[in-house]
């Protein structure tokens, strides 16, 4: 068997590569990074490095073409300001929306061209790191189980049942990712996560603050800002 990995370089999809490595080996491991329009490369210049860390194949594909009408404040097309609340504080202002960092069906688009990659280059599984942390209170509503089932559903019966997609941490946290991935021994130092493109993460927009209290959680001080 043989594994594509939908791999931004952040902590989830690294945790997911290292998942996928000691269960098949490298060599049977396809690493796929996608640019989407962010506002800076950091993310994707860690996936590299990751990539050349344990010596698997990696892919890009550009998929920002598709987003340019999107004003979320990730993208560079977007004026808006990025938010520095933790997801909870900034879904008490959403009315039930996702929050302004989600990029419209960003993973449902992820997936569709992974399969299709996935399956010309002989893999069987498709992973991902959505986990529960993010999909709580509709958040980001593409790393929902229910969303992971009906995807996983329609690239299974759209693939002649020959592609599945595994999403290992959908049922649970983002520390509970890292306790895994500590004892897989995963590089988080070399992670990026942060969704401002500073030379350091800035430690106050969502997902840095989602990480490091992660970590905390798990008696460690985030890696990538360790010694600040």
């Amino acid at each position: 068997m043989k594994a594509l990995v939908l791999f931004s370089g952040g902590v989830d999809s690294t945790t997911c590569l290292a998942i996928a490595i000691n269960k098949y080996g490298k060599e049977n491991v396809l690493a796929l990074s996608v640019t989407y329009g962010q506002k800076h490369s950091k993310e994707l210049e860690a996936a590299s490095k990751i990539a050349d860390y344990y010596k698997v194949e990696h892919k890009e594909l550009n998929l920002a073409k598709i987003f340019e009408d999107s004003d979320c404040s990730l993208l560079s097309s977007s004026e808006k300001e990025i938010p520095k609340d933790s997801y909870s504080e900034q879904l008490k202002h959403t009315n039930g929306a996702p929050v302004s960092t989600y990029v419209p069906f960003r993973n449902g688009l992820f997936l569709s061209a992974a399969a299709s990659i996935a399956l010309s280059n002989g893999c069987t599984e498709i992973y991902y790191g959505a986990h529960s942390d993010d999909a709580a209170g509709n958040a980001y509503p593409d790393c929902s189980k229910e969303f992971n089932d009906a995807i996983n559903s329609a690239i299974y019966i759209g693939s002649g049942n020959r592609l599945k997609v595994v999403a290992p941490f959908v049922g649970i946290t983002k520390a509970d990712v890292i306790k895994q991935g500590i004892e897989l021994n995963v590089p988080y130092e070399l992670t990026w996560s942060c969704y401002e493109g500073g030379d350091k993460p800035c430690g106050i927009c969502g997902t840095c603050r989602d990480r490091m209290a992660a970590f905390e959680v798990n008696g460690i001080k985030d890696p990538a800002i360790k010694g600040e």
